[in-house]
């Protein structure tokens, strides 16, 4: 069977910071990019960057301290990548995931550059972690 996935873009990618008033004065003004959304109970700055969004979640806070220590030697700093990918229908995408060895992920409803829609997390041979999401309704 050939690959049903066809990816589209970059929807998005998390970096995991521990100065975040560095990191958004980064890409905010040397970079140009703008805040589109801040939500700092769960500890997150999305940024717009085009068609995509960086979002900058401090490792001090709700999101961040879900991803281990921070970035450095035994701390990663990428959450996770997420791709934009074609409308495809879910039990196919699920059912291609498995046939590869792949575990598919819960599906849910989650906020990206497109706004709040479907996606699925899977972990790639290494441990990084992808989110796939197709377009949203």
């Amino acid at each position: 069977m050939t690959c049903p996935i066809r990816i589209q873009a970059i929807d998005h990618v998390v970096l995991r910071v521990t100065d975040l008033d560095g990191m958004l004065a980064f890409y905010r003004d040397v970079l140009g990019c703008s805040v589109t959304r801040r939500e700092d109970d769960l500890g997150l700055v999305q940024l717009r960057a085009g068609d995509a969004l960086i979002d900058l979640v401090p490792v001090s806070g709700r999101l961040g301290r879900a991803g281990g220590a921070a970035p450095g030697r035994e701390g990663r700093n990428l959450d996770h990548l997420c791709l934009r990918i074609a409308d495809i229908d879910p039990a196919d995408l699920a059912g291609w995931l498995r046939e590869n060895g792949v575990d598919p992920g819960e599906p849910a409803l989650r906020y990206g550059a497109q706004g709040k829609g479907p996606s699925i997390y899977i972990s790639d041979p290494e441990g990084n972690v992808l989110e796939l999401k197709p377009p949203i309704d």
